[in-house]
């Protein structure tokens, strides 16, 4: 099977197999609605891509009696008692970013480019998070 395009969202449910079978498998899958064209890519490939694409360059730094961490450029930070607290709590501080991008940042020009960033938190699990956050492998 070679690339699958469908030219209307009926043609789409009728093919809706051999999308999924397509991007499961890494094939480009793309459905026209009107005069957007939607691609179908498997979760955990767009994932990985986000994710190298984007590494975190988290700073984590000791500070008084714990630590925090914050990446440049984004409105993120946390602190923790310990470096792994630090880390867990940067996780929650993502998601809910993320949230907040999805409910009303989405369209504020300062925060418009961050749509990569949005959706590889929302495709990750935490452990996921914690390995791009420290910079080991995704």
């Amino acid at each position: 099977m070679a690339e699958v395009h469908c030219d209307s969202y009926s043609e789409a449910r009728a093919h809706l197999k051999d999308l999924l079978d397509a991007a499961e498998r890494g094939r480009l899958a793309t459905v026209r609605r009107n005069a957007a064209t939607t691609a179908m890519v498997d979760v955990e490939r767009l994932r990985h891509f986000l994710a190298t694409l984007s590494p975190a360059r988290a700073q984590v730094v000791p500070e008084a009696e714990g630590w925090s961490v914050f990446l440049p450029g984004l409105p993120v930070a946390a602190d923790g008692a310990s470096f792994d607290e630090a880390i867990d709590e940067m996780v929650e501080a993502l998601r809910d970013y993320a949230e907040d991008w999805q409910d009303h940042l989405l369209d504020a020009p300062n925060h418009r480019e961050h749509w990569g960033l949005v959706q590889m938190i929302g495709l990750s699990n935490n452990d996921q998070l914690r390995t791009w956050l420290t910079g080991s492998s995704s």
